[in-house]
């Protein structure tokens, strides 16, 4: 049986949020964005709910080269208000226990849900309540809440993709933050959507190496952390029925094989095919059709590889199809970290929906 995630509605909700704005002088939380504080009771830590999050939250990422998790988990136990307090200050965590049960992390969950909102989860109908700055700011929470340890493992294994994306998309609105604390070239960005018609925020250090006709290349050259972008286009699409999985990687490795090669003669950079290369699409609030890749990609011809992260956009009201692709080569460096920034700037693509309304206007009177 497939369980739904619910959210509540919006009157079961105000007894469970803080109200954030412009005059909350509540701390910040604390903690990396890739780190989870779930708290356990310490007898369940080896429990069916326990292994259902680290099979979610947990799970090792597919399209990035060594061992990496989604997120790192760290349970902890509380006993007393202190030790409470102080797991409260972090910036994501996982509150986590059967409705019932006789422990700390039991009865803070009581505490928090109103009686209402207790009964549905006894009956089924809800578990899983995400919270935004409950206690701090920046703050994502998630209590996990069922009747029974078994019951709730399987909620939490059938729900991964609802669960997991909740907090990455979080993690993405954070991720720009950090990418562009340092500094953005607004420049490059104005000058791809004046001459080209769509853009991307750009990262302060990034340097062109490529333009043409309909395709740029950007990079970013660190000793131990080399980076680039790529961005192609094309007019006059006039459906996509042709775009699916295979058509994006065949387009992708055109694009790679022509404009990112390597030192040694005959040496570029292709999509290691032997790993999980994974397309989704991309929800958007906007007018576009997005798809996102996932991989890893390899040098032909020489001993270098590194993860990708690929957006294929298609706007229908200019019939303007795109690619993004961003790609490192960081051999020392965990990559999970660079790869949730690429997913979070390519996230910032835009596309003029007057692109082509100067030349609709133009009449020929010959």
């Amino acid at each position: 049986m497939r369980f739904s995630y619910f959210i509540l509605p919006v009157l079961l909700l105000i007894s469970l949020f803080s109200i954030s704005c412009d005059s909350d002088y509540r701390p910040m939380s604390i903690g990396a964005a890739d780190e989870v504080i779930v708290i356990m009771d310490s007898t369940l830590w080896e429990s069916d709910t326990a292994l259902a999050l680290e099979d979610t939250f947990g799970k090792m990422i597919e399209t990035i080269p060594g061992y990496e998790p989604t997120y790192r988990l760290m349970y902890r136990d509380f006993s007393t208000n202190s030790q409470l307090d102080e797991l409260r200050r972090n910036k994501n965590i996982i509150v986590v226990s059967s409705i019932d049960d006789d422990t700390n992390v039991a009865a803070l969950i009581r505490a928090i849900l109103s009686d209402e909102v207790e009964e549905r989860v006894r009956n089924g109908d809800s578990f899983a309540f995400p919270l935004r700055d409950r206690w701090v700011r920046d703050q994502w929470t998630l209590l996990l809440t069922s009747t029974s340890d078994e019951e709730l493992a399987e909620k939490i294994i059938n729900s991964e993709r609802s669960l997991v994306g909740n907090l990455l998309e979080l993690e993405f609105e954070r991720r720009i933050g950090e990418v562009f604390r340092r500094g953005e070239q607004v420049a490059i960005s104005d000058s791809l959507w004046q001459k080209h018609g769509w853009s991307v925020r750009m990262q302060h250090d990034y340097v062109q190496s490529v333009e043409t006709d309909d395709v740029v290349v950007f990079r970013r050259y660190l000793p131990d952390n080399n980076r680039w972008m790529l961005g192609w286009w094309k007019d006059d699409v006039d459906n996509i029925d042709f775009l699916d999985h295979e058509w994006i990687n065949a387009q992708r490795d055109s694009l790679l094989e022509q404009y990112l090669r390597g030192e040694r003669d005959n040496s570029y950079i292709t999509t290691e095919y032997r790993r999980a290369v994974i397309t989704d699409e991309v929800v958007r609030d906007d007018r576009i059709i997005g798809f996102e890749t996932l991989g890893t990609w390899t040098m032909t011809n020489d001993f270098m590889g590194g993860p990708f992260v690929n957006f294929t956009y298609y706007d229908p009201e200019t019939q303007r199809l795109f690619m993004i692709e961003y790609g490192q080569f960081a051999p020392s460096v965990n990559k999970r970290r660079f790869v949730r920034q690429f997913r979070a700037m390519g996230r910032t693509f835009q596309a003029d929906s007057t692109w082509n309304s100067v030349d609709e206007m133009i009449t020929d009177l010959n």
